[in-house]
């Protein structure tokens, strides 16, 4: 079993920079990918960015890329979402996430284990 708890979100004005933070914990060894999703209010969990078991393979959504940036450091079990530039629509509770699959996948329906979501509010 793998438990995933977000840290970090809360209130920043656009434009700001925030850190998320995701711990894994229990049997973590089967989590090839690591990846960030957002919700918010209305509307589905939409993809964010993912990363793959050694951070060889990075992907991220459109409108984040080149602003946000995936990591993950697998001796310590976690993974980071740096947020840059950020803007009103980035809006929403991110989680966190784990997939056993070799594969990408950017459906949320897919990934195996899910935190419990760490709110970002950008106020312009």
């Amino acid at each position: 079993q793998v438990q995933l708890v977000e840290s970090g979100g809360r209130l920043v004005q656009a434009g700001g920079s925030l850190r998320l933070s995701c711990a894994a914990s229990g049997r973590t060894f089967n989590n090839n990918y690591m990846g960030w999703f957002r919700q918010a209010p209305g509307t589905e969990r939409e993809f964010v960015a993912a990363i793959s078991r050694t951070g060889g393979t990075t992907s991220y959504a459109d409108s984040v890329r080149g602003r946000f940036t995936i990591s993950r450091d697998n001796a310590k079990n976690t993974v980071d979402l740096q947020m840059n530039s950020l803007k009103a629509d980035d809006t929403a509770v991110y989680y966190c996430a784990a997939d056993r699959s070799l594969v990408l996948r950017r459906v949320a329906s897919l990934w195996d284990y899910w935190g419990q979501g760490t709110p970002v509010t950008v106020s312009s």
